[in-house]
């Protein structure tokens, strides 16, 4: 084992994958060559609701160079249409605007292109809706929530918080955020190939096992006659974590033409369609607390949009079964299904929502106080799980307040709103605090190989969708077989490999990682430290015990400072700080990058991000990266992110917790904190729009 000074894990790293990246040649799903490829177009429905009629295809197939017209009447039968979502062309029932309900291939993208505004669609529309709110009448209570988290939870006296009320401080706020769509800059793609009675996808995915397992039994195949290929993925934000029509649609259309490959990129349009999305949530949230600050009482009530495709239902309310020490706890999720497509994960899925409710209340709550809204979070630590009573293995979140106010500059006697002025700005500082779950997935095999001369190939079918998981596996590996990174040759993205768990919930690495480790030691007591050229060993990560007697969760505090014009009202962020408590750092150099883009992922929220569904069509109308809002460069100013030097060695081997999502979890909530600093404007509803601010400027400008 090399010193540990010098250990690969912890050095900062340039990605291995990054050469070929910059030269362009790591084959992303859509690029992966082939002679004489045919080219897929769907056609999407443009009602909310109703039947398919009539599909006049005679037009486009007449245009030279079209394959094939796929239509309900047409296309493949499924072996499973137990799952609608998948059940693709199965009939001729609309169950959202968006919906593919045909497609066409051809030699070409561009005739493919023509031929699909070629075909003609009738329809029958039925009665829609597609308009969410907590108070519909059709809300119900699924099953469990995502992640399998139960649906309510109630804990404590609630005769004993009623009591608590009457003497105390309560802050009862309604908090909202919109429909969000995940926009990676590669869209879903994926290249189908159907050779004899085997199909291969190069597809665009967080989860190569995950789409053969979901998949085949739909196309009636034995998971062995399917694979998947996905070494290199330009962004997934938990959208691409498990297969949707697209994939299903293109293996339909390459059966039809056995040996040749048929491409299909999904349209930036059609993302906002059919492969997912963050539902629009509302969190009714009702904090007790004592004259000094001490919580009494915590209820979260969560509220969101979910699918008659599917059911969905984001875990809004499970971050503050445990948050805070509160007597009382109650939370639980209701659901709306509508006439629209299926929601699926987005970064943070619950907690990036919830999170924002549940520290916007909390500043709400330390300005009834007259606390320092830092002070009260550090009054309301608790010592152990509030909801399993299970030790912490690490909650160092008092430390990443005290850390990031040192660094950022908090000043606790600064809290009066309005009073902060640089010019004609409006100044303001917001704090919030960050949680999110370690999560490590059972399942993942990898096996190691020795090539001879201390080189050695590692082997799992681990997808890296930008993070850098190509890098912190390969520093994982060599750390764990006591070699430099140099010597590791790994192998990644393809089904075809040793079974992996999905890059989700900020598991890959911890997953993956534990599996290599498990692997490594398999590697030595097999053969010793001095292998022959050959030599070979597998392992395959098992459930983790020490889940059963501490609560393992990364925490972290974001520090934002905004401005705001006192003319116009126009809203800036020009400097912002997390500090994280996330375990030991695999690579800093990627994890700082994985940090601040969750932070700039929570600007974005806080400020632009907003999909607008017409009540009338049921269609997105701003459904492009021209209308849907996002930052660029010039709205982000100074963000950067540091984190505790620790070891958690209760999460995993390599004493790792993941950081993909923990950036996004809270940061939303300390822009509109900060904007509430610098205006008097308390922002509950995202995004934060010039209306919410322009009565709170200054009467001379709000005049004008």
């Amino acid at each position: 084992m090399t010193p540990s000074a010098q250990r690969p894990i912890g050095t900062s790293t340039a990605r291995v994958d990054g050469p070929l990246k910059v030269a362009g040649a790591a084959p992303y799903a859509y690029e992966h060559p082939f002679d004489d490829p045919a080219y897929l177009v769907p056609i999407t429905a443009t009602v909310a609701r109703g039947t398919v009629t009539r599909v006049e295809t005679a037009a486009a197939q007449a245009l030279p160079g079209v394959l094939a017209v796929l239509t309900p009447w047409s296309a493949l039968r499924l072996a499973d249409t137990s799952e609608a979502e998948y059940a693709v062309l199965q009939d001729p029932a609309v169950a959202f605007r968006g919906q593919i309900v045909a497609a066409v291939v051809a030699e070409t993208p561009e005739i493919a292109r023509h031929a699909s505004e070629l075909v003609q669609v009738e329809y029958e529309s039925a009665p829609h809706d597609v308009v969410f709110r907590p108070d519909h009448p059709r809300s119900y209570a699924p099953e469990q929530a995502n992640g399998g988290y139960p649906t309510d939870a109630e804990q404590g006296d609630a005769a004993a918080a009623e009591v608590a009320e009457r003497d105390g401080v309560v802050v009862d706020g309604w908090y909202s955020t919109p429909e969000e769509h995940n926009n990676p800059l590669e869209p879903h793609t994926v290249v189908a190939l159907w050779s004899g009675k085997s199909l291969t996808l190069y597809d665009s995915t967080q989860s190569p096992h995950g789409v053969v397992s979901t998949l085949a039994p739909v196309l009636g195949l034995r998971p062995e006659q399917m694979r998947v290929v996905s070494p290199y993925v330009g962004g997934g934000f938990g959208s691409k974590g498990a297969p949707h029509a697209h994939d299903v649609v293109a293996a339909m259309a390459a059966r039809l033409l056995p040996g040749r490959a048929v491409k299909f990129a999904v349209s930036r349009q059609d993302m906002f369609g059919y492969v997912g999305y963050r539902p629009p949530t509302v969190s009714h949230v009702r904090l007790v607390a004592s004259r000094e600050g001490r919580l009494e009482a915590v209820v979260h009530e969560a509220f969101s949009q979910s699918s008659h495709v599917r059911e969905y239902a984001e875990q809004t309310a499970v971050s503050s079964r445990g948050m805070y020490a509160a007597p009382y706890r109650r939370t639980s999720h209701r659901i709306v299904a509508l006439d629209v497509p299926a929601p699926y994960w987005m970064r943070a899925p619950g907690e990036a929502p919830g999170m924002f409710a549940g520290e916007v209340a909390m500043d709400e709550l330390a300005v009834a106080c007259g606390l320092d809204p830092i002070e009260l979070r550090v009054r309301n630590d608790p010592p152990a799980d509030p909801e399993s009573g299970r030790p912490w293995s690490s909650r160092r979140l008092v430390e990443c307040l005290r850390e990031g106010a040192r660094v950022f500059g908090w000043d606790p006697a600064d809290r009066t709103p309005g009073t902060r002025r640089a010019g004609r700005w409006l100044v303001g500082t917001g704090v919030a605090a960050a949680s999110y779950p370690h999560l490590l997935n059972p399942g993942t095999e990898v096996k190691i190989r020795h090539d001879g001369d201390g080189r050695y190939t590692v082997r799992t079918g681990a997808a890296d969708i930008g993070t850098g998981a190509w890098t912190a596996l390969t520093l994982i590996a060599a750390d764990a077989l006591g070699c430099g990174p140099e010597d590791i040759h790994l192998e990644i993205g393809d089904s075809a490999l040793p079974n992996a768990t999905v890059a989700g919930g900020s598991s890959g690495t911890s997953s993956w990682g534990t599996a290599i480790v498990a692997a490594a030691h398999a590697f030595r007591k097999r053969h010793g430290d001095r292998p022959e050229p050959g030599a070979e060993a597998s392992a395959t990560a098992e459930e983790n015990p020490a889940l059963e007697h501490y609560r393992i969760q990364s925490f972290g505090a974001h520090f934002a400072e905004v401005r705001v014009d006192v003319d116009t009202g126009e809203i800036r962020v020009p400097r912002m700080h997390g500090v994280f408590s996330v375990g030991r750092v695999v690579n800093p150099r990627t994890a700082r990058s994985q940090l601040i883009g969750g932070m700039c992922f929570g600007i974005s929220m806080a400020l632009h991000e907003e999909s607008i569904r017409d009540a009338r069509t049921g269609h997105v109308v701003n459904h492009d990266l021209a209308e849907y809002h996002i930052p660029t460069h010039a709205d982000i100013g100074d963000v950067d992110a540091t984190w505790l030097d620790e070891d958690d060695l209760h999460a995993t081997p390599m004493g790792s917790r993941g950081v993909g999502e923990i950036g996004i979890v809270g940061s939303a909530a300390a822009v509109v904190n900060a904007l509430w600093h610098a205006t008097g404007a308390r922002v509950r509803r995202l995004p934060a729009h010039l209306e919410d601010v322009l009565a709170h400027l200054p009467d001379s400008a709000a005049g004008e």
